[in-house]
C-alpha cells in the first residue's frame, strides 16, 4: 500500500455538480453509442451509471467488483472480487457495444484491469486525472493528480475552514 498522505487539494462535489457532470458525459455517450449494455466499475461507478443507463435507455447493467482504495486514503492492491459475466464479455467480440463507466479514473490502475476484461468496450468516466487520462475514451472533468475528489456519496455537511486561513 502507498503511505503517501491524502493531497491538500481537495475537490468536493455536490449531488447536483454530479448529477449535471453525469448528465453532459452522457451527451458526449450518446454520439459514441449506440450501447447494448453498461458494466459500472464499483461502488464508484454505480451512481454515473444509473443516470447514463437511464439517459440512453440501456437496460442491461452489470458490474465488475473491483477494490483498490481499502481504507479511503492509499490506494492498494487491485482485487477483482467479481469479474463480468460471459454474456457481456462474448457481444460482438470482447464487449464491442459495452460502455464501461466510473466516476473517476485515477493512477489508471482499476482502469487497466478492465480494460483486460473488455478491451473493445468504450470506456468513461465523469472525472480524470493525468495519469489515468490516456485508458478513459470519454471524459467530462479533468483535475490535476495531486487532487482528491470528495463525491457526495462520501460527505455530510459540516464547515470548511477557508483554503487560505490565518487572515494574512
Amino acid at each position: 500500500m502507498s503511505d503517501a498522505p491524502r493531497p491538500d487539494k481537495v475537490f468536493p462535489v455536490s449531488w447536483d455538480q454530479f448529477h449535471r457532470d453525469t448528465r453532459a458525459l452522457t451527451w458526449r455517450l450518446h454520439e459514441a453509442g449506440p450501447f447494448e449494455a453498461i458494466v459500472c466499475i464499483t461502488r464508484g461507478g454505480l451512481v454515473p451509471a444509473a443516470i447514463v443507463a437511464r439517459e440512453l435507455n440501456v437496460r442491461i447493467i452489470e458490474t465488475v467488483c473491483i477494490a483498490s482504495y481499502h481504507d479511503y486514503k492509499n490506494q492498494g492492491d487491485i482485487k477483482v472480487m467479481k469479474g463480468v459475466g460471459p454474456e457481456i464479455t462474448s457481444m460482438r467480440g470482447q464487449g464491442k457495444g459495452v460502455l464501461i463507466v466510473d466516476d473517476l479514473v485515477d493512477t489508471g490502475k482499476t482502469a487497466r484491469v478492465v480494460r483486460e476484461i473488455l478491451p473493445a468496450a468504450h470506456f468513461a468516466t465523469v472525472y480524470a486525472k493525468p495519469m489515468g487520462r490516456p485508458l478513459v475514451d470519454t471524459f467530462i472533468t479533468e483535475v490535476s493528480q495531486d487532487t482528491w475528489i470528495y463525491f457526495p456519496w462520501d460527505t455530510g455537511l459540516s464547515y470548511v475552514p477557508p483554503i487560505r486561513a490565518g487572515g494574512d
